[in-house]
């Protein structure tokens, strides 16, 4: 029989009635062996996640300020979800040793993944299953690097009796035996991490929306679920700002050939949108775009020069002036005699007169400008190299909406395309290609 892991995102784990309906998830399919929780998170708008909870009693040690006051809200947030279970559990001696580690100062990284720790306990508790702590199974070498290779040994080694497990989220340690946590939303990692140890057939990850949308919810009214999305168009969405599944979480899973799939603990019946290495299904043909994903926040350095192009050395120098001020670029177009230079606004804050300053000394421009309030939108799906005219149809769409675009930049692979446009454009622009891409379809 084949094994499921699962992931349940803190909105799935806030509150009491929460876990209820995780366990009748878990035990609705006895393939659900092995559970990766994260932390508590938001039971309505107002309310504070415990890993910020945690974050915050750091920063109270951090500044030499007691935690007394707000540790206490910790345990209460922990102690009304067991007590509303009715598990005769008690986390005593686990508060004891986590405050006193906290106050003597032992870091960022072990507050943050205390969250994780102790739902795991409960959520352990509550199903009948065994509480494996990350720390014994996941490896971070002493640069904080993560080690695959040692931490899918070391899982596989602890299981081999185990039947059913939960393994938290979020953290693991490091070889000279410190906490050491993955970037925020890094429990979907760990979900990965664990499907691939166990070889499993499929890694659900379960959190408040039925999959990922062709569009944001808040600029497009209710805009379609995607059914089907391959590895690498989730890469481009992710990049563009689609934030439902951590970006990393992708990578121990598709060397290994395990569909990811996303879903609604709230909604369990929605079968959500899954995550696989290739596409060919019927729906990806008639729809042409997976997804519209875009980021605001960039400018770009506009650069002319008659006889560029023979200009040996004239994009390394320009490299090398970007590398010399700490710059990475997002794209750069060109033109015979013309170059941009796309960048993150805020990387840029502080730099750019001396930048500039170095491109005019370096290649003598015969025009050089920044322009700032630049948004960049990608159009994603691996099915636009099969059909014609789609780069045409997404810039008929701006046009007939009068939006002015300031770049193309299209990959090889003819996975996406992407234009820059002005911010105050952007919602404008990601609803008429919505429309003209999936409401034409319908």
């Amino acid at each position: 029989m084949g094994v499921k892991v699962v992931k349940f995102g803190g909105s799935s784990l806030a509150d009491a009635n929460q876990f209820r309906k995780v366990a009748d998830i878990i035990k609705s399919d006895e393939k659900r062996k092995f559970v990766v929780p994260s932390a508590p998170g938001k039971r309505f708008r107002e309310d504070t996640k415990v890993t910020d909870m945690l974050y915050s009693c750091y920063e109270l040690v951090k500044s030499g300020k007691d935690i007394k006051d707000q540790f206490g809200k910790i345990r209460e947030r922990y102690n009304g979800i067991i007590s509303d279970l009715g598990l005769d559990l008690s986390l005593d001696k686990e508060f004891e040793e986590i405050e006193y580690c906290l106050k003597a100062k032992s870091g960022r990284d072990y507050a943050a993944s205390r969250g994780e720790y102790l739902n795991g306990i409960i959520l352990a508790a509550y199903l009948g299953y065994e509480f494996i702590d990350a720390a014994e199974v996941i490896y971070f070498d002493d640069n904080g690097s993560f080690m695959l290779d040692k931490t899918i040994e070391a899982v596989r080694e602890r299981i081999k009796n185990v039947e059913c497990a939960v393994i938290p989220g979020f953290y693991g340690i490091t070889l000279n035996d410190t906490i050491k946590t993955f970037s925020r939303g890094g429990s979907d990692v760990t979900g990965s991490i664990i499907a691939r140890a166990v070889r499993a057939e499929i890694y659900e990850n379960w959190t408040d929306v039925s999959g990922f949308l062709i569009a944001d919810p808040r600029i497009v009214e209710d805009p379609k679920v995607i059914k089907t999305i391959t590895y690498k168009e989730l890469r481009e969405l992710s990049y563009m700002g689609a934030t439902v599944l951590h970006e990393d979480a992708i990578f121990p899973v598709r060397t290994a050939g395990i569909p990811i799939n996303i879903r609604n603990t709230n909604d369990p019946s929605a079968p959500g949108t899954m995550i696989v290495a290739e596409d060919n299904s019927e729906e990806t043909s008639r729809n042409t775009i997976t997804g519209i994903a875009g980021k605001k926040g960039f400018c770009a350095i506009n650069i002319e020069k008659s006889m560029m192009n023979s200009e040996v050395g004239f994009v390394k120098k320009i490299l090398d002036i970007l590398y010399k001020n700490d710059l990475s670029f997002e794209h750069i177009p060109s033109g015979i005699d013309t170059m941009s230079i796309v960048l993150s606004a805020a990387s840029l804050e502080g730099k750019e007169e001396a930048v500039l300053s170095q491109i005019r000394k370096e290649v003598d421009p015969d025009h050089l400008e920044i322009e700032h309030n630049i948004a960049l939108l990608a159009v994603v799906g691996h099915g636009m190299y099969k059909t014609r005219g789609t780069a045409a149809r997404v810039f008929a769409a701006l046009s007939h909406a009068r939006i002015n675009i300031k770049m193309i930049d299209q990959g090889s692979s003819e996975l996406n395309i992407i234009v820059g446009i002005g911010e105050s454009d952007f919602e404008d622009a990601i609803r008429c290609i919505y429309s003209a891409f999936i409401d034409s379809a319908e």
